[in-house]
C-alpha cells in the first residue's frame, strides 16, 4: 500500500512539474523551519505521500486577500500548493468553485466530522453585532464562533487576522474603529473559545510558514499532545520563526556596524542605495520586529522587503492582545518615520522619546543590544539613539 501512495503522489508531482529531488529539497526546507535536522525531510515526505493531512477551513474575514495571494502567486514547480492539494482544504472563499448552499454545506459537513484545521484570514468584524460582515446571510462572527468551537486548531495567518491590523488601525488619527476589527485570540477570549491559536504576522503571511506548522501539527503529532503550544511564544507565535529579529539577521547588518545609513534627500541617496547601506533612517523596524524574513524570503525565496528596497515597516510586530487599539499597524505607522510607538502594559502606544524623559535611557527606541554595545565600543559612528533625537528634532523645526 505504501508503494502505491508513493507511485500516486509521484504522479501528482509530475503532473505539476515537480521532481521527486524537489519535494524532498522542499521536505528538508520544511524540516529547517520546524528546528529539525534536515534528515527528517524523508519521514515528512512519507506522511505528506499518504495524504495523511486532516481537513481545513480557510474562512476569510475583513482582508484585502493579500495572505491568499502570497500563498497562491508562486512559480512553478509550485511545492507548498502539491503539499496544500492533499489538505483537502473543504472551503476556501476566494478560490474555491463552490458557491452558495454548496459551499455553506462544506462547512457543516467538516465540522459536524471534527479533527480540522481553522486558518482565519483578516480581521475579526465585531462591529454592530458582526453584522459589518455577513456571510451565508448571518453575522460573520456567528459562523466562526461555530467553527472554531469544534476546531483541533486555529492558524491566524496575516496580522489583521492576529491583531486587527489595517482595518483596526487609526491610521494616524483619533478614528474610532468604527468596524469592530479585532485579532483571532482577543475575539477567542471575549467569548469564551478554547481552540488553541497559533499566529502567523506578517503583512502577507509567508506561505512557507504556514506549510510549516499544517506539517507540524497535523503530520508530526504535535497537535495531539499538545507539545506545539510549548513551541510557542507569549504572543502565540512560534518561536522558531519568530524568535529573533529582522535585524539580527538583515543584509544591511554591516552597515549599520559602520554608521552608513541610507537617507531621504541626500545629494547620493541612489548610491547609497545601490550600495545595500542600512535603511534605518528610512523608517527601518527591524531592530524591533521578530521574525525570520531575511533568512525564508518570499516568491520562493527569491527576495523580501528590505531586500527590495523598503525599509522594515513592522508588521509582524503584533500585539494580539490588543486586538485593536495599539496593534502593530498603530505602533509602526507612519512607516517612514523612524520612531515608532513602543507598547506597554496598561499603558498603549508611547513615543520612546516619552519614556527617555521619564527613564533617563535611550534603549526604549528599540536598537538591540549589540548596537548599543558596538556604539560604546566605537564600532558605530556616533550613538544611533542620540542622532535620531537630532535628526527629528530639525525635522520637527522645519529642517529638511
Amino acid at each position: 500500500m505504501a508503494q502505491e501512495a508513493r507511485a500516486d503522489f509521484n504522479e501528482k508531482l509530475a503532473a505539476r512539474g515537480v521532481s521527486r529531488r524537489d519535494f524532498l529539497k522542499y521536505c528538508g526546507s520544511v524540516a529547517a523551519l520546524l528546528g529539525m535536522s534536515e534528515m527528517y525531510a524523508p519521514q515528512i515526505a512519507a506522511a505528506v505521500e499518504k495524504g495523511a493531512l486532516q481537513p481545513a477551513l480557510w474562512m476569510a474575514h475583513g482582508l484585502c486577500t493579500g495572505c491568499t495571494e502570497s500563498m497562491a502567486q508562486v512559480d512553478s514547480p509550485d511545492v507548498p500548493t502539491v503539499v496544500l492539494d492533499l489538505l483537502s482544504v473543504n472551503y476556501w472563499e476566494t478560490v474555491m468553485a463552490a458557491a452558495g448552499t454548496q459551499a455553506e454545506d462544506n462547512i457543516k459537513a467538516t465540522v459536524a466530522k471534527g479533527g480540522y484545521v481553522v486558518i482565519v484570514e483578516g480581521s475579526v468584524m465585531t462591529g454592530d453585532g458582526g453584522n459589518v460582515l455577513r456571510i451565508g446571510g448571518r453575522p460573520g462572527i456567528d459562523e466562526l464562533k461555530e467553527v472554531a468551537a469544534n476546531a483541533a486548531a486555529v492558524i491566524a495567518v496575516g496580522s489583521c487576522a492576529v491583531d486587527g491590523g489595517w482595518v483596526a488601525g487609526k491610521w494616524g488619527g483619533d478614528t474610532a474603529n468604527m468596524v469592530g476589527a479585532t485579532g483571532v485570540t482577543k475575539f477567542f477570549a471575549d467569548n469564551g473559545i478554547k481552540a488553541p491559536v497559533i499566529n502567523l504576522p506578517t503583512c502577507p503571511v509567508n506561505p512557507e510558514w504556514v506549510v510549516a506548522m499544517l506539517v507540524d501539527v497535523l503530520l508530526m503529532g504535535q497537535l495531539a499532545d499538545g507539545s506545539i503550544l510549548k513551541k510557542l511564544d507569549d504572543k502565540g507565535r512560534p518561536k522558531l520563526i519568530f524568535g529573533s529579529t529582522i535585524h539580527d539577521n538583515c543584509p544591511r547588518r554591516g552597515h549599520f556596524e559602520n554608521g552608513e545609513f541610507v537617507v531621504f534627500g541626500s545629494a547620493d541617496h541612489a548610491a547609497q542605495e545601490a550600495a545595500g547601506w542600512c535603511l534605518y533612517k528610512m523608517g527601518c523596524k527591524g531592530p524591533q520586529t521578530q521574525t525570520n524574513c531575511p533568512l525564508v524570503r518570499w516568491n520562493r525565496r527569491a527576495s523580501w522587503c528590505v531586500e527590495g528596497g523598503s525599509p522594515c515597516i513592522g508588521c509582524g510586530n503584533v500585539d494580539p492582545a490588543a486586538g485593536g487599539a495599539g496593534n502593530w499597524f498603530d505602533a509602526s505607522a507612519p512607516f517612514l518615520s523612524r520612531l515608532a510607538d513602543v507598547r506597554l502594559p496598561s499603558v498603549g502606544g508611547v513615543q520612546p522619546a516619552t519614556i527617555g524623559a521619564v527613564v533617563g535611557g535611550v534603549a526604549a527606541v528599540g536598537l538591540v543590544a549589540h548596537g548599543l554595545g558596538s556604539a560604546a565600543k566605537g564600532r558605530i559612528k556616533g550613538v544611533p539613539t542620540e542622532d535620531q533625537k537630532v535628526f527629528d528634532a530639525k525635522k520637527k523645526g522645519g529642517d529638511k
